[in-house]
Formats: C-alpha cells, structure tokens, sequence
C-alpha cells in the first residue's frame, strides 16, 4: 500500500475520532469530505466528485461506497479492507446502496452524522441521502467532527508541511528568477509549479494565483496570461504541497521601477504581520490575528485597501481550494493551540491606483512561539 503515514497513526486518528462519535452520542459517520477519508484511512483520489461516502461506525467498522475506478485506488493508498462498488447506469441511487448496507450491519433506528458541508456531497446527493434515509435513522449535522481533529497537526504530518514549505521557497526562486520586464506569466508559472514537480511535491488545491498590471489586485486564478510590461508588478499566491499538505507563500513583486506607494503599503504590510504573528498565541482566540491586521492598516490609512479576512487553517486538502478551517476573521472564537498551521495574508489592493502589495507567509504555532517556515524573508524585492 502506498501509505504516506504509519498503521497506527491512522488507527488513533480513527481511535479519536470514535472517542468524538461516542461522545456527541453518535453511532456512526458518513463521510463525503475527501479530507477525512485520507486523514482516517490514508484513501488517496478525485472520485469525490461523484457520490462517495466512507462509513466510520462507533464501533470501529470501516465501509467506502464508490465506483468501480476506486476500487484499486482504495486497496492500493488504503486500509479501507471493506470497499463497496455502486454501478453507473440511468437508475442507479447509491444512497439507496448506502441505506442496504446500514440496514445489514444493524443502524436502523440510529444516529448517524453527516458531513454536509462537502464538496462531495451535492445538494442533489444530499437530497437523495435523505430520501434513501428518511425513516430509517436520524441524521445530524457532523460536518464539524473530523475538521476540528485534523486542525492540530501530529509529528509526522508537521514533518509534511515542513517538506511543503521548502517546495514553496523553491518556487519562490524559481520566480525570481524568472520575473523580469517583457516575462510571459505562463513561464513564470511553468518555472514555479516545476520547482514543486522536480522536489517531489503535488499538485496544489487550488492553482497558483497569477497577476500582474492591474491584475495584481485580484485574488484569485482566472485563465489568460499576458506579459510583463517595463514597468509593472505581479501578484504570486502559491503553495509547496507534500502528501497533500500545502504551505503557502504570498509576494507581490515590483517590475523595472520601485513606486513609493509600493514601498510604503510594503512597510504597513510587514508591520500588521509582525503583529498578527504576535497576536496569534495558544489560548487566544484567532480572531485578534485579524484585528491586529486591521488596526495596523487602517492607522496608516489603508482601511478603504484592506479585506475582512487575513488568513486560514492550512494542512490536507484537495481541489477546489486549499483553504482550510478556522479563518482569522473579525470575532472569530476558535482558539489558538500548539501543532496548528496557518497562513497569514497581509493584503492591501488599491484600485484608484492600482497598485498591491500581498505579503503572505506560513506559521506553525508553538506552545513557545510561532515557527515561520519560509526561508525566504519578506523583503520587498524588485525585478
């Protein structure tokens, strides 16, 4: 099996997640997030985008329902020893598949989670879970249960996101090297996607965010790419990915003439970061990480440039983002622990002159402090 962690660091990620079933009084969970089903059982692919759904009973059983294409997947990066296959045809209701499955291993009548905020789950799956379910047991929202788990991260998988954020400095080089007044985006980002193909790495949650002129102030990737004029600037948002698990970088870099407005939103930026990171502490709700950004930008009279969020949760995701939970955010309760990753993203965007500026770097929290895992320090750097 093509494993990235050991066979009993799943079993006590499986072991903590039944100790949280029993606890919310749960007798199962139906999975349909992809980052659940690799956090507990290490089951590696894309076939989430049809109806998939892997069974955790309290009672430690373990079921994937799926097509026939992830049969295989599921044997060879899996411990998943029970693997059921719907087939494709103009009737076919897998949930239905599902309910025959509970109705065999004794769950009607009982308690069941449900991981509905999933990009696994469709509404129109979802309502055919229902339908197939109504009746039968009682269905909660658990969409939570295996996220808060996964936020704080083990040894080893704190090993794979250390790996990651070598991959984004390397990509980081790669586009130094490569930015450059008349430089094509298409071989910028060949360059900084390559640098993470040739160190082992993988594909990213979501692709690299790409703009220049005055497409720097935008957030996120859209199709077209253009070259650089003399005189320009550049928006890089990207990630080193190792086993799945992304570090980020953010940079906006300067072409052929350093602005004043580009040096001074420069300054801000490392200031509000310099106070978020002081912000972000074990214990402390992580919506004074966004505060700190907030009160920093809006002193120096950015407020009008800023955005209402500063960051979010990083480690194993899959597409469509790499976006995980919590998200630092005016307000937001969840506190701060040791083993926690986070990227911070000190953005400022002003349209009248079209100029950004966007900072961004990741952040292992410590119990003794923060770990920044770049390299590569944040100075402003021209090309």
């Amino acid at each position: 099996m093509a494993l990235h962690f050991s066979v009993e660091e799943l079993a006590d990620r499986r072991a903590r997640t039944i100790a949280e079933l029993e606890r919310r009084g749960l007798d199962g969970l139906l999975m349909f997030r992809q980052e659940s089903m690799y956090y507990l059982t290490g089951y590696d692919s894309f076939g989430y985008v049809f109806f998939q759904c892997l069974y955790l009973g309290a009672d430690g059983r373990l079921m994937l329902l799926t097509r026939a294409p992830d049969l295989r997947q599921a044997r060879h990066t899996s411990v998943i020893a029970d693997v059921r296959i719907w087939v494709d045809g103009p009737g076919a209701n897998p949930a239905r598949e599902l309910r025959a499955f509970l109705h065999e291993i004794g769950r009607s009548s009982g308690r069941l989670g449900v991981e509905y905020d999933a990009y696994g789950l469709t509404a129109a799956n979802g309502r055919k879970l229902e339908a197939a379910l109504d009746g039968f047991c009682t269905l909660t929202d658990a969409s939570d249960l295996v996220s808060r788990l996964r936020v704080i991260k083990s040894d080893a998988e704190l090993d794979c996101v250390r790996r990651s954020a070598r991959l984004a400095d390397d990509a980081l080089r790669a586009a130094h090297e490569t930015v450059r007044p008349g430089a094509f985006e298409g071989d910028v980002l060949a360059a900084m996607q390559g640098a993470v193909f040739k160190g082992g790495g993988d594909y990213p949650g979501n692709p690299f965010i790409i703009g220049s002129g005055r497409d720097g102030l935008l957030c996120r990737y859209f199709s077209g790419r253009r070259q650089l004029d003399a005189v320009d600037q550049i928006t890089l948002e990207f990630a080193g990915v190792w086993r799945h698990y992304h570090a980020c970088l953010m940079r906006t870099i300067p072409v052929g003439k350093l602005r004043a407005q580009h040096a001074d939103m420069h300054k801000v930026c490392c200031e509000a970061m310099a106070a978020s990171l002081q912000a972000l502490r074990p214990g402390e709700p992580i919506g004074a990480v966004f505060d700190a950004y907030a009160r920093v930008c809006d002193a120096h009279g950015y407020r009008p440039h800023r955005l209402n969020a500063c960051g979010y949760s990083l480690g194993t995701t899959f597409a469509p983002n790499w976006m995980d939970w919590p998200m630092f955010f005016h307000g937001n309760p969840v506190p701060a622990e040791p083993g926690m990753v986070f990227f911070l993203h000190m953005i400022l965007m002003d349209s009248d002159s079209e100029t950004a500026m966007c900072p961004g770097q990741t952040v292992i929290v410590g119990a003794r402090g923060n770990e920044v895992l770049s390299a590569m320090p944040l100075d402003l750097v021209m090309r």
